[in-house]
């Protein structure tokens, strides 16, 4: 059995890369932490795969970023963990968004990566 404490820390370092990747808008990077064929739902149109990612928040504006809290884990096997978290994105010239979102790490190798990525604005 895995303590919520060891799940909690392996979704908090992906998720801290994944926002140092996005704070210092360095799109390649931020799909680095996804796997090869990972599905990515921000919001717009879904994309399968880094590519996708990277095209994604290369589109962003300079100076987006996001400070997310995490709400719920689950350690689903060895080797998966889901994490529900609220995020907050903070932009230089508007008004911080607020959505939940709901990630899906795999390990490969010694790496835990994004395998599904799901963003919600809910009221």
């Amino acid at each position: 059995m895995h303590d919520m404490t060891d799940t909690e820390e392996i979704l908090r370092g992906v998720l801290d890369q994944w926002k140092a990747a996005v704070d210092g808008h360095q799109p390649d990077r931020v799909a680095s932490y996804f796997t090869e064929d990972a599905i990515f739902q921000g919001l717009h149109p879904y994309s399968v795969g880094r590519q996708g990612v990277a095209d994604y928040y290369d589109s962003q504006p300079l100076g987006l970023s996001p400070a997310y809290r995490i709400l719920e884990s689950r350690r689903l096997a060895d080797d998966i963990v889901l994490g529900y978290t609220a995020v907050d994105f903070s932009f230089a010239d508007r008004p911080t968004l607020s959505v939940k979102l709901a990630v899906l790490l795999t390990r490969t190798g010694d790496d835990w990566l994004i395998a599904h990525y799901q963003v919600s604005r809910l009221d």
